[in-house]
């Protein structure tokens, strides 16, 4: 009884915004680590077919994390948890299931077959200043002149990271521009994550977290694989029950899907909403880092200049995030301790 408890204890210590950071190198290396593990797929061919194809990391991986998780979160699913879902909450898990848990993911990894790493890392840094936008144009959210400067330097930076360099994939003519398709689909899944996020903060926020996760998973899944065979036929997962697709996938998904959501998760609780916001920003910093450690790709030019530029951004974002903050604090400290109107 003395070890768990010790555990525990252990456990316990840990500050909470430290699980936060190791949420943010989980995510910040998930592109790397699944272009690794399809690497490792084509030194293992069965019958000339890569067993740990992009389609079957994303499939088998999700049934994997649903294995985690319904263990974990199986007491968020009793009757009278679900009763109380309106069918505008059941509306909107539908559409954050297709977006986030599908759409989304089925994008960056075919854009992962089709370009680098680094752009799909920079490319999606197109998230923050349209949640932005979204946000004051649907929600009505206030923000301060630091983050929008802070949001426009972050756009430009990715556009300059698509525009700026060769794509060796294929093409879309633009008159004097050209856009590799890979770029275009991780642009797409971008503003797919977007909405997704315009949802969950709109109607969603008071939703179990088990249920959130479970139901998006699962019918993120289902709608992929059904999509799949109409694309692709059903010959694209005829190695799915492949012991060696799978024995690489549990762990795949146990630590990048379920630790670094439920690290994430535990960390804002105890985090105030700079310090997410902080931590967050530093993911494509970690995801380059990742991609040059693990794969050996090499920024390029564009990336550099996209890059700089978006870390200006990121730079200008925090500091209208600190303002803010501190307008609040000041205003409350003035409030409660009797200032107001003297």
């Amino acid at each position: 009884m003395s070890r768990p408890r010790r555990w525990h204890s252990f456990f316990y210590k840990i500050p909470g915004q430290s699980y936060l950071w190791l949420a943010i190198l989980i995510f910040g290396a998930s592109s790397a680590v699944t272009r690794k593990l399809t690497q490792i797929g084509a030194q293992h061919f069965m019958d000339g077919r890569n067993p740990i194809s992009l389609c079957n990391v994303l499939f088998v991986g999700n049934l994997c994390a649903l294995i985690v998780m319904l263990p974990i979160y199986r007491r968020q699913w009793n009757k009278k948890a679900l009763q109380q879902l309106s069918k505008t909450d059941w509306l909107a898990l539908i559409a954050i299931a297709i977006l986030s848990g599908a759409l989304v993911p089925g994008l960056i990894f075919q854009a992962l077959a089709l370009t680098g790493v680094n752009n799909i890392i920079l490319i999606g840094r197109l998230e923050p200043p349209l949640a932005i936008a979204l946000s004051v144009w649907l929600l009505r959210e206030r923000v301060n002149r630091w983050e929008v400067v802070g949001a426009i330097a972050a756009f430009v930076g990715v556009a300059l990271t698509i525009f700026l360099q060769p794509s060796e994939t294929t093409t879309i003519n633009m008159g004097v521009l050209k856009l590799g398709i890979g770029e275009l689909l991780a642009a797409i899944a971008a503003v797919a994550s977007v909405v997704s996020t315009i949802i969950v903060k709109g109607w969603l926020s008071d939703i179990p977290v088990g249920i959130f996760s479970i139901f998006r998973t699962a019918l993120g899944t289902v709608i992929f694989f059904f999509t799949a065979l109409v694309l692709y036929g059903s010959d694209h997962f005829m190695d799915v029950f492949s012991p060696f697709l799978w024995q690489w996938m549990l762990v795949y998904a146990a630590v990048i899907v379920v630790l670094g959501q439920s690290f994430w998760l535990k960390g804002l609780r105890a985090s105030t909403v700079s310090m997410a916001s902080l931590a967050g920003s530093f993911t494509p910093i970690v995801g380059i880092l990742a991609a040059y450690l693990v794969l050996g790709e090499v920024p390029t030019f564009a990336q550099y200049i996209g890059g700089s530029l978006i870390l200006v951004g990121i730079f200008l974002s925090q500091v209208g995030i600190r303002f803010q903050i501190s307008r609040k604090v000041a205003a409350q400290l003035e409030q409660g301790m009797g200032f107001k109107g003297i």
